[in-house]
């Protein structure tokens, strides 16, 4: 039997809440759709926020209520603070995301906090969430570098890790915010992390701003990892991190994993059916180096099919 990866889909969330043109809630369901036919079983959907400072999440609820309940789907939703905390129980969330950032630069940008005021807060989301029955991911954003600041020291990422850790979080995401990592970084984070917590806790969250999303992952995976972010198409960018591009596509993760044995559950070809509605409802063409290549594959195909009899001797 292969070995299971799970990969979480951020496109709905990570994804859309950078893009300029506003995608509809009727739009976001037609995609969360696609993404459940291909076999996703873990979406995080939504991010409870002000709507003034991520307008393509001011449809949270709305969006929530329009999910399918399916007992094999996790729904997830990101959560600034205790406000946004409520917010996410009262729409039926069993699985909520904090998030603090290596820097205080990066964290006033982003939730108007300092470094410990993010870190005071999340714990008082994460202790509310776990008397409530819920499992909270903790973001640890801007691990490898800061948008800000420059390269994050790995004592800041363990310390970060270890408190929420302490505090109840269920699942600790090292996320290369910017996609400033390489793969020596990633393996001198999370060494340590796996050694004192073990390797079950803890996700990677990969944008791929450079290209180097992918090498990232296999050194994750070499460390004991076998939860990943990713985003359909390589939808994304954050608001508060200049320059920053999408996750690492998951069309090209999955490609990768299951080239290397793995599981994970998903379809390669209903993912770029998901890529096409993506495109869609973004109006932008869309698509990893996986999908690039299987479209030229089906463009030469076309042509040699269309070609006059002589050019084909």
């Amino acid at each position: 039997m292969k070995e299971r990866i799970r990969i979480t889909e951020v496109g709905l969330r990570d994804g859309l809440q950078n893009q300029s043109r506003l995608v509809s809630t009727r739009d976001k369901l037609q995609l969360a759709d696609a993404l459940m036919k291909a076999g996703i079983r873990q979406l995080e959907t939504v991010s409870f926020v002000h709507p003034k400072a991520v307008p393509q999440m001011a449809d949270a609820a709305e969006m929530t209520a329009g999910l399918p309940q399916r007992q094999d789907m996790d729904y997830l939703a990101l959560v600034p603070n205790l406000k946004g905390y409520e917010r996410a129980k009262a729409a039926g969330y069993r699985n909520v995301a904090v998030v603090i950032a290596s820097t205080d630069t990066f964290n006033l940008r982003n939730i108007k906090m300092t470094r410990a005021e993010a870190e005071a807060s999340c714990r008082e989301v994460i202790a509310q969430a776990r008397t409530d029955g819920m499992a909270v991911r903790a973001y640890i954003s801007g691990a490898l570098a800061c948008p800000y600041e420059g390269k994050t020291p790995v004592s800041v990422v363990h310390a970060l890790s270890a408190s929420m850790i302490a505090a109840g979080a269920t699942d600790v995401a090292i996320s290369d915010t910017i996609g400033a990592g390489n793969p020596a970084q990633i393996t001198d984070i999370l060494k340590p992390l796996v050694h004192d917590h073990g390797a079950g806790i803890f996700s990677l969250h990969l944008h791929d701003t450079r290209g180097t999303a992918l090498v990232n992952a296999w050194a994750g995976i070499e460390c004991g990892l076998r939860h990943f972010d990713a985003s359909i198409g390589g939808l994304g960018g954050c608001p508060f991190a200049p320059g920053a591009t999408g996750n690492v596509a998951t069309e090209d993760l999955v490609y990768l994993l299951h080239e290397a044995g793995f599981d994970t559950g998903i379809d390669l070809e209903n993912l770029y059916a998901a890529v096409e509605v993506a495109e869609a409802i973004t109006a932008q063409t869309l698509g990893g180096k996986i999908l690039q290549w299987q479209r030229s594959q089906e463009h030469r195909a076309q042509a040699a099919v269309c070609a006059p009899q002589d050019q084909r001797r």
